[in-house]
């Protein structure tokens, strides 16, 4: 339908865009605020990120349970190890920042 012939669109079409205008506004100032200051941590007086220390502690946490699956046969019977040991440092880095910081 053509607005400039109806008057009743060009008004719904008016309120729309100011809704989804401030919508956007709204949207946007939410996720600037999210983004004010990342979690770090003072290390010998450097700060260094969260998700860093994170992800180096599930690297270390896999690294063991690699080597405890090795010793007890299961490496050799996994499908897919890379796959298997990279899902498992995912879960273990979200495990130790749920822990940590949740």
């Amino acid at each position: 339908m053509n607005s400039r012939r109806c008057p009743k669109f060009r008004l719904l079409f008016a309120q729309a865009g100011g809704s989804l205008r401030v919508a956007l506004i709204l949207t946007s100032v939410a996720v600037l605020t999210a983004c004010s200051a990342s979690p770090s941590r003072n290390i010998l007086g450097s700060y260094f990120p969260t998700w860093m220390i994170c992800a180096l502690l599930g690297l270390v946490g896999v690294v063991i349970l690699r080597v405890v699956l090795g010793k007890t046969g299961v490496d050799a019977t996994l499908p897919m190890p890379v796959v298997v040991y990279l899902c498992t440092w995912l879960a273990v880095t979200l495990a130790i920042w749920l822990l940590w910081l949740g």
